[in-house]
């Protein structure tokens, strides 16, 4: 059965710029659909019309008879004075009208009524009532509340008086509870840290209708979705798989398009030859040579039906680094903080040596932006001593982004902050994909996405060895998440990162600092090896650690110290990796080549004899990554 249809839909906020033309597609009962694209698509927009809360201009979107919708970015306006506990009273109200109306009548047949008809409406609301799980609303609303990290302190406030993170979670406990049939969800995980996220994803494992959900958030998208939908130029892309078959497909539909694109290229070239060579006989006098010249011109009118095929130029990058002497980094011993009669942490004691990257993670309110702020200095701590080695300099990229004069442009930016000339600041933002008339805009102008990606090309032209991030990622698009990853997966020094895409921890952490209960967990190994650990019960607390005999542990003894950790040898492995990428795409163009030159006997045998040492070549080169690939994971080990 299908659920939704959507056929043939337009719509235009502007004249002649469509941000929906034709799009076209169905979900059916049960299914969890990803809806993609990069921001400004149309994907909310959509969203608002499968709700109704907009109309479209051509075509229809329509949602199955009788099925229950839910939008989890519509904050509705309730009336005043009310509390979070009566927003998610809200979703019971069905059940409460039934509730009342059985006291009423209750309250009669007391009295002594006996009418047939009474007692017959009052069993049938007593049977509705008890499917409709009337008896375990209290029981239902604390287990999604304690889920979504909705506190019994939090239930009390005004809602009108929460923040706008804080409001779309009580909105998705709300929609949630009212258990609709198909559930529309905006960017879910937006507002919500890693247990809150984990929990909304068991939940919609149970959820037994259908799920279409807009998230930039990958690890929720390869969990949740069996399907994706990517919106293009106003038109829809189908995939059938989560986000990890998603890219793995689309690059593989991109290679073959532009094979397509350049065989067709080079048969179009072959016969412009041929034209104009029968166009060069036809001038001796020979009308029919003349008219099979016209005929081949249309002929390759009819074949210039394939565009090139478009993909995002990657980010050309690199951090102005710092040397690195020594070993120490950064010495923590009994840090605290509190705020009045509420401790954030207690007693932490911490090291960290050159190379290495770590993550820091928790519930929100632990105190993550504190510790960090407590790092770089900008807050000081109620007890304990930090100590930085004495030649770290440290670059941070903050959660929110801000500029001091957001009026001027990115152009005008670069060259007051850092005092180069226009040439090198245009340099510098043309690798961070700010091209052409794009650095006279006004910062104003410019998305938190861009904003963060601008902030990190002014930090790329200092010299830092110990690189801050406070969550990088946080309400950016798939497109630009990756751009911040090529920009850090290029450095090479120390980094320490607040996050809670699982994605980019997973990605980039070697180390897991865990902010819990005011202690932390620190962890030595990468995220998956973490998430394996807390199922087994088998994390500790970086203080029961320290009080220990100061020996050191017999694991850091026997683990092998290399420069950096294990990041050289990660490094290496990638450039090998990527060498390999190279010797292949080099062969795949030597083919074409020895294709085109199936008529040259003489370049043929050339051709022959490139192809025979790039073989070599690249047996040797994946003799090479293999071995750096078993050293590396042996070395995590």
């Amino acid at each position: 059965m299908i659920d939704i249809s959507v056929s043939n839909l337009v719509k235009e906020f502007e004249v002649g710029k469509k941000i929906l033309d034709g799009l076209t597609f169905q979900v059916d009962s049960g299914e969890r659909v990803g809806l993609l694209g990069p921001n400004g698509c149309g994907k909310t927009t959509l969203l608002r019309i499968l709700t109704g809360a907009l109309g479209c201009d051509e075509g229809e979107a329509v949602i199955a008879p009788g099925k229950r919708l839910g939008l989890i970015s519509q904050i509705p306006v309730y009336p005043a004075g009310y509390a979070v506990e009566d927003v998610l009273d809200a979703a019971f109200r069905p059940l409460r009208d039934m509730e009342e109306e059985m006291t009423r009548l209750s309250a009669r047949m007391a009295e002594g009524e006996s009418d047939p008809a009474l007692l017959a409406r009052y069993d049938k609301l007593s049977a509705a009532f008890q499917a409709g799980g009337g008896y375990e609303t209290d029981t239902r609303k604390n287990k999604v509340a304690n889920g979504l990290s909705i506190s019994p302190a939090m239930r009390e406030q005004m809602f009108d008086r929460l923040s706008g993170g804080e409001k779309t979670r009580v909105n998705l406990a709300r929609l949630i509870l009212e258990d609709t049939d198909i559930l529309l969800l905006d960017e879910p995980t937006n507002h919500l840290d890693l247990r809150a996220t984990e929990w909304l994803e068991e939940y919609l494992e149970k959820f037994k209708g259908t799920v279409l959900t807009v998230s930039h958030d990958r690890w929720f998208l390869d969990r949740v979705v069996d399907r994706v939908i990517e919106i293009q130029e106003g038109k829809a892309e189908f995939y059938s798989g989560n986000y990890s078959f998603y890219a793995v497909e689309k690059e593989r539909r991109y290679e073959e398009r532009l094979r397509r694109y350049e065989k067709e290229q080079a048969k179009i070239n072959q016969l412009e030859k041929a034209a104009e060579q029968l166009r060069v006989w036809a001038y001796s006098g020979n009308d029919k040579i003349f008219k099979r010249a016209q005929s081949m011109e249309k002929r390759i009118e009819r074949m210039r039906t394939t565009d090139r095929p478009k993909k995002e130029r990657g980010m050309s990058v690199r951090f102005g680094e710092r040397e690195f002497r020594g070993d120490e980094v950064l010495t923590v011993k009994g840090l605290s903080k509190s705020f009045g009669d509420r401790t954030l942490f207690g007693g932490v004691d911490l090291e960290v040596a050159g190379g290495e990257r770590i993550a820091l993670i928790g519930d929100n309110g632990t105190g993550k932006s504190t510790l960090i702020k407590i790092l770089l200095g900008e807050e000081n701590a109620d007890g304990g001593r930090l100590r930085m080695g004495p030649t770290v300099k440290a670059g941070y990229l903050p959660q929110h982004v801000r500029f001091d004069h957001p009026e001027r442009s990115l152009l005008d930016t670069m060259l007051y902050d850092l005092d180069c000339t226009a040439q090198t600041a245009r340099n510098r933002l043309a690798s961070f994909k700010f091209r052409g008339e794009d650095v006279f805009k006004p910062v104003s102008a410019l998305s938190g996405g861009e904003q963060s990606r601008l902030r990190l090309c002014m930090l790329m032209d200092e010299k830092i060895n110990l690189l801050i991030l406070d969550e990088p990622t946080n309400h950016l698009d798939i497109q630009s998440r990756e751009w911040i990853e090529e920009a850090v997966e290029e450095y090479e020094g120390c980094l320490l990162f607040v996050s809670h895409d699982r994605y980019f921890i997973d990605r980039f952490a070697g180390r897991i600092w865990k902010l819990e209960d005011g202690h932390i967990v620190d962890f030595r190994g990468t995220y998956q090896e973490y998430r394996e650990a807390r199922e087994r019960g088998r994390l500790q607390p970086a203080p029961a650690a320290a009080a220990a005999p100061k020996d050191p542990p017999p694991e850091k003894k026997e683990k092998p110290r290399r420069p950096g950790g294990t990041k050289n040898l990660e490094k290496e492995a990638a450039a090998a990796e990527r060498a390999v990428a190279k010797a292949e795409e080099r062969m795949y163009d030597l083919s074409l080549e020895i294709e085109e030159a199936s008529a040259d006997y003489l370049r043929l045998q050339e051709l022959y004899e490139q192809r025979d040492a790039l073989e070599e070549e690249i047996l040797k080169l994946y003799g090479t990554w293999e071995a750096l690939s078993a050293q590396l994971e042996e070395a995590r080990g």
